[in-house]
């Protein structure tokens, strides 16, 4: 997926998966970058398959739930991002998520985009992970620009089963500086053991390459210290991104977190068409034209698309 024409060989990097709370919390950086590096880098995903297919069921669901919804209340004090009111179960799979949101690149970086920020919006605002391909479809109707027919052909289809099979593997290779991470962050990013005894990088990583080497940045980072990563290998980059009015900002980004809304946006908040949901930290809010097709909003997020 790349941001326009590419700056020689730049690329980043994204180890992410679209049901993991650390990744979530580090959207309103990671929007501030690809705002500023727009035009100018091959931004791809890497899919890691957070919750795999080997993984054993819990013995006690309710109590496996109660203990996830504390873990994620916990990033959410670190990060500030919603968390959900109520979270129902503890997701089954990463694997229908990720291959939607691979088979959505194949529309365009926009609707890749939105298409993701649906699926993260699933367990995060709504507390109903998208862990089936039935919920995964119909989480993201009414996605701007989407074909969701094409998108159900292709998410079933072998060849965006490979890729994210690929991806799997790739985010099992990571760099060996990721290792061993001495850092005061909450969630440095060190790698993560596996259970065969290898190892993966932990969600969200960024990995900058370029033809000077590569940077690397994982965990729980700030803004400025994804910048330095890219300016280190590519002088001159990222721009700095002006900040948008509020009620721009909610028709670019059509969802906006608090704390995205203060990087992303200058002005008085809210604009007076926002939509406010409640979360349990913190109102998500939505532009109206998202407001009408948002699960949270006309309850679109249950059962076949």
């Amino acid at each position: 997926m790349t941001d326009g024409a590419p700056w020689p060989a730049l690329e980043v990097v994204e180890y992410t998966d679209p049901l993991c709370p650390w990744a979530w919390g580090s959207e309103p950086v990671f929007r501030k970058l690809r705002a500023a590096l727009a035009g100018r880098v091959r931004w791809r995903r890497v899919y890691c398959l957070l919750f795999d297919l080997d993984d054993d069921p819990a013995p006690d669901s309710a109590a496996e739930t109660a203990w996830y919804a504390g873990y994620v209340e916990g990033i959410s004090a670190h990060t500030r991002a919603p968390r959900a009111l109520r979270l129902s179960r503890v997701a089954a799979s990463s694997w229908p998520s990720s291959l939607v949101a691979k088979a959505a690149e194949l529309q365009g970086r926009d609707v890749a985009d939105g298409v993701l920020r649906r699926l993260r919006e699933t367990v995060f605002v709504l507390g109903e992970p998208a862990d089936t391909p039935a919920l995964a479809l119909s989480a993201v109707r009414g996605v701007p620009g989407l074909d969701l027919e094409r998108l159900t052909a292709d998410a079933a289809s072998a060849e965006v089963l490979e890729q994210v099979r690929a991806d799997r593997a790739e985010a099992r290779r990571p760099v060996r500086e990721v290792l061993s991470v001495a850092d005061r962050s909450p969630h440095p990013g060190t790698a993560k053991e596996t259970g065969d005894g290898g190892y993966r990088y932990a969600l969200p990583t960024l990995l900058v390459r370029a033809p000077a080497g590569h940077r690397v940045v994982p965990g729980w980072r700030t803004y400025e210290e994804y910048a330095a990563a890219v300016a280190e290998l590519c002088p001159g980059l990222p721009d700095v991104p002006r900040p948008l009015s509020p009620a721009r900002a909610l028709r670019h980004y059509r969802s906006l977190t608090g704390p995205e809304r203060e990087l992303l946006a200058e002005g008085p908040w809210p604009p007076r068409e926002a939509v406010r949901v409640e979360t349990g930290n913190g109102p998500l809010w939505l532009h109206p034209d998202e407001a009408a097709v948002h699960p949270a909003t006309c309850g679109g997020a249950r059962g076949a698309p």
